[in-house]
């Protein structure tokens, strides 16, 4: 159906484009109100589960937000006096007509067109023409809104395991980074900004190492990722990587991309936290925390004055209280775990 009165492109690609503006819809709503030839047009979105609603307006919108409910059929164009049967006097132009349409995931709207002179069937044509093209406006809109709240969940979770990453070009300076991996370099002394923005980290084996992969991968690619460490207490590491995400490379050629996960806590912090989750004791959390280190029981036992049969029947002990079967379980159950995001 043609939208009546209404060239195509004036209106509908603005109702398309609009929640990309801010406020979101004026352009839209601002041309409707033109080409209804009313003094009001207005849009009500009301998001699953909540009583707050957007109310964007072009005109006096005055109390024509509360004849709006969920109460009007989805896709029915109403007209004043059946919006107002039973509801409280409020403020609103003297002759209404509005439209409610509802997306699969719970997202509402409402669309109204507002006049003081009469408004007719051509009017009702209008939003019932527009209809169609709302809902696929909200449709990407709920979308948009799901996908805003799950990178919100990732990037707090990246944000909590200490997870970022840096993209260097062949001579090792910055070409760009994530929020995460800018606040550790700003923070860490094991990493960080050198002059002309060159990548440094603070042992020179580890940085003898990393430009050398760096410059590996600016002549081949197809090269395996590598994984350095940058300290152990606490545990920092990255991840070398060539650079196969074209969107990182910026205004310069990236050749690699570092990926780093550093933990925040200290071992004696960690200590506590495994005490607190696996009911360890103390001993015992400091042998887990080391095991999950990747040393031995040899290696831990000398580490903490152990002898190596005390470190054994601490080990049984932790095994049976954090569900491992061997020391690559129990890797995997402290590391991994929710003590990651602690």
């Amino acid at each position: 159906m043609r939208i009546p009165n209404l060239g195509e492109t004036e209106i509908l690609v603005p109702l398309h484009d609009g929640m990309f503006e801010q406020p979101m819809w004026q352009t839209f709503l601002r041309r409707l109100k033109r080409a209804s030839g009313g003094g009001l047009a207005m849009l009500c979105l009301r998001t699953p589960g909540s009583h707050d609603e957007l109310v964007l307006s072009d005109g006096e919108a005055g109390d024509v937000a509360q004849l709006l409910d969920g109460s009007m059929r989805e896709g029915r164009t109403y007209a004043l006096h059946e919006l107002v049967e039973g509801k409280p006097e409020g403020t609103h132009p003297a002759d209404l007509r509005a439209i409610r349409l509802r997306d699969p995931s719970g997202l509402e709207a409402w669309l109204a067109l507002g006049a003081d002179m009469p408004l007719d069937a051509e009017h009702s044509s209008l939003l019932a023409a527009l209809a169609p093209h709302l809902r696929v406006a909200l449709q990407v809109l709920a979308s948009l809104e799901r996908e805003k709240a799950r990178a919100s969940m990732s990037a707090d979770a990246f944000r909590r395991m200490n997870f970022g990453w840096i993209a260097v070009d062949e001579r090792s300076r910055i070409v760009d980074c994530d929020p995460q991996a800018e606040r550790f370099l700003e923070r860490s002394g094991s990493l960080r900004r050198g002059p002309y923005d060159r990548l440094i980290p603070s042992s020179p084996v580890v940085d003898r190492q990393l430009t050398a992969l760096v410059r590996d991968f600016a002549v081949d690619q197809r090269d395996r990722p590598h994984a350095l460490n940058l300290s152990r207490d606490p545990w920092i590491d990255v991840l070398v990587s060539p650079m196969h995400l074209e969107s990182l490379t910026g205004d310069s050629r990236a050749v690699a991309v570092i990926y780093l996960r550093g933990d925040r806590s200290s071992s004696a912090d960690r200590h506590e936290q495994l005490v607190d989750l696996f009911d360890l004791t103390p001993a015992e959390a400091r042998l887990a925390w080391s095991l999950s280190q990747g040393l031995s029981i040899a290696e831990a036992a000398e580490n903490h004055g152990l002898t190596l049969e005390t470190a054994r029947y601490y080990s049984k002990r932790i095994y049976a209280k954090t569900g491992a079967r061997g020391q690559v379980d129990l890797v995997r159950n402290i590391l991994t775990g929710v003590l990651a995001l602690a």
